[in-house]
């Protein structure tokens, strides 16, 4: 088994991809609409996505703008060679840095977050690894 993608609800499709490609960096992999049933995907990720790499699913489901995020929602991470430069990178393109880069409590791995604009938290991770591939250069 692995993961294949994380779902995410969105309240405007088009300002979700600009944010997963222009502020994250991820490539836009495909799109579908269902008239029938009213909704449209988006699944953005890195280096193709699938099955090299998980996939994030952006659906809208036509006329909802906003979701309640509830409580149990944490976070999605994201592998970073430089979580500092990152940070400025994603400011540098309009995107919200939340937490700065610094260690996480109780511990020496240096994180960041970042929220997209439907208020959804991601983790920067930052691994020496993400210099190879993937994640957010």
């Amino acid at each position: 088994m692995r993961i294949l993608h994380t779902m995410l609800r969105v309240g405007n499709l088009q300002r979700a991809i600009d944010f997963y490609t222009q502020v994250l960096g991820m490539q836009l992999l495909r799109t579908s609409e269902n008239p029938e049933y009213k909704y449209s995907l988006a699944f953005v990720g890195y280096e193709g996505g699938n099955p090299g790499q998980a996939e994030i699913e952006l659906t809208y489901n036509w006329g909802t703008e906003t979701y309640d995020m509830g409580t149990a929602y944490g976070h999605i991470a994201i592998a970073v060679a430089d979580a500092k430069a990152a940070c400025e990178k994603i400011r540098a393109a309009g995107g919200n840095v939340t937490r700065e880069a610094g260690p996480v409590k109780g511990g020496t791995t240096v994180i960041a977050f970042v929220t997209d604009p439907d208020g959804y938290k991601i983790e920067l991770i930052q691994r020496a690894a993400a210099a190879a591939g993937g994640g957010l250069r």
